[in-house]
């Protein structure tokens, strides 16, 4: 099979290699699924640039999607021909979605509505299942005041159509090139993070009590808006990331005084339980035609150097995959 592969880390250009190897075999309690996509992520760039390879020949990618070619013992024959979004492809192994072919446990290949297609697909494991988990850990959220933190990424993309969807009103934080792209998602009101104050802006839309809850992408800036009474008393932060890879300090009399909650977590380390009901409401919104999919650029498998830099770059609004097949 075809497939993209690095050997060590460092730039794109330098280290990813597109050849031939041998395409796998589902083992017991596995599918075989032919990829038609793959995702593009920050952290499978930044694990090939600088994470310690856990095996001398490295396969990229988490997400992906396409069609079951067969199954390993214990796995239903009828599942052979099911169309499939795929998650966690490269975690804790060593042969992701940057491939023809990928064998991996058959739970991590979910059913793909007919009407969903591969594109979208290759976006669901880690960009809309991170936003499913963060906005029901904030559940219930009818009727109440969400702040989705950078709004135009494909995470926040995803975090404020789904908290629209669940009856929340959003407030969402984002550039200047990106505020379209939140305002599509249907956020109830933007802001200019680089121009404006965002914490009297939300204080003053909620008048002065601040909002329910945070969806965070960088915990390292918005410890200020804790800090400035963004959070209503007995609010949440839910965090997925932060831009500073080391310590960041919290305000304690706030978080004391507010009765705040933080809550943190790695959508490749979900819990069963967890993971489960996040996939059961990701699938009936696309049942439901619900979720709009941004596609920001699109690759050939041999273009992967190309749209690894297109991540890096930050300059792309949407999700980078590569067309396989």
């Amino acid at each position: 099979m075809k497939a993209a592969w690095y050997e060590k880390n460092g730039r794109a250009h330098d280290v990813l290699t597109v050849g031939e190897m041998d395409t796998p075999a589902p083992e017991a309690g596995e599918v075989l699924v032919r990829l038609h996509t793959s995702g593009v992520n920050p952290s499978d760039v930044k694990s090939r640039r600088g994470r310690p390879l856990a095996a001398p020949r490295i396969v990229p990618h988490s997400d992906g999607a396409g069609v079951i070619e067969a199954v390993g013992q214990g796995v239903a024959r009828s599942r052979v021909g099911e169309r499939v979004w795929l998650w966690n492809g490269q975690w804790k192994r060593p042969f992701g979605t940057a491939a023809e072919f990928i064998a991996l446990p058959e739970r991590q290949a979910v059913r793909l509505p007919d009407a969903t297609s591969f594109d979208a697909g290759a976006c669901l494991g880690i960009p809309a299942l991170t936003a499913m988990h963060a906005v029901l850990l904030h559940e219930p959220v009818r009727e109440r005041t969400v702040l989705v933190t950078g709004a135009g990424s494909a995470v926040g993309d995803y975090a404020t159509q789904i908290a629209k969807a669940r009856g929340a009103r959003v407030l969402a934080t984002a550039s200047p090139a990106r505020a379209e792209l939140a305002r599509k998602a249907g956020a109830d009101f933007v802001i200019d993070y680089k121009t404006k104050d965002v914490a009297e802006v939300a204080r003053s839309l909620t008048r002065g009590r601040g909002v329910d809850g945070i969806i965070d992408m960088d915990l390292s800036t918005t410890t200020d808006l804790i800090s400035a009474g963004v959070l209503a008393p007995h609010g949440m932060l839910v965090g997925y990331g932060s831009n500073v890879a080391a310590d960041v300090p919290v305000s304690f009399p706030a978080l004391l005084w507010g009765s705040l909650t933080l809550r943190f977590f790695l959508v490749y380390d979900l819990g069963p339980d967890e993971r489960a009901r996040a996939v059961d409401a990701l699938t009936a919104l696309l049942q439901a035609g619900t979720l709009r999919h941004t596609i920001g650029a699109r690759f050939r498998l041999d273009e992967i150097a190309a749209a690894h830099e297109a991540v890096e770059g930050g300059r792309v609004v949407g999700n980078v995959i590569l067309e396989i097949a």
